[in-house]
């Protein structure tokens, strides 16, 4: 299902009446176009499964060497919450894994963290989506994701409480039944 950029069009136009703007003023005569052209490249990700995502994303090569693990953090992304399609912010999700017999090309997992995030989301589900997707591509059962992140939600509405940060983890095979393996995980992290 991809964005109905009409529909969208539409719509912004009748919440900018909504809100009581003039949607024929100067500043907002194109907004709703804007939005809509927007809203397709920001939820682009609801247009795929997770298992189309990990297909999408499926290029792995021969793991060298005895399973150690593979650790990619600090890759940046945004999503939009479900609750009040509010943007999170400044998410920082780190993914790690032990690969069984295959790695996965270390830019897919940035760009698998990316399009899970551009999705009305919550932030537990990316940490859930992402670790799916990675076991899905290298067959691994070990997996962790960890992602912090802002939540406008929270910081520009409501409480306002803008230096807060949700941290959420996600442990899969060994990270979640070792607990030294789970701690290494979050040294490397910063946590």
């Amino acid at each position: 299902m991809s964005v109905d950029k009409d529909k969208v069009k539409y719509h912004i136009r009748e919440l900018l009446l909504a809100i009581g703007e003039d949607p024929d003023r100067e500043g907002l005569k194109d907004t709703p176009d804007r939005v809509a052209r927007m809203y397709e490249e920001v939820f682009e990700g609801i247009s795929y499964t997770n298992d189309e995502i990990a297909e999408m994303f499926n290029k792995t090569f021969t793991a060298p060497g005895d399973g150690d693990m593979v650790l990619v953090k600090d890759i940046e992304i945004f999503s939009y919450c479900e609750h009040h399609i509010a943007l999170m912010y400044d998410m920082k999700v780190a993914v790690a894994y032990i690969p069984k017999d295959r790695v996965i090309g270390l830019s897919k997992i940035a760009r698998i963290a990316e399009m899970v995030g551009k999705r009305l989301q919550l932030q537990e589900r990316i940490g859930t989506d992402i670790a799916y997707i990675i076991s899905k591509v290298t067959g691994s059962p070990d997996v962790a994701v960890v992602i912090t992140g802002k939540h406008s939600c929270m910081t520009a509405r409501g409480i306002k409480n803008t230096p807060a940060h949700t941290v959420t983890t996600t442990l899969r095979g060994r990270f979640r039944e070792e607990p030294a393996l789970e701690q290494r995980v979050m040294n490397a992290v910063g946590l």
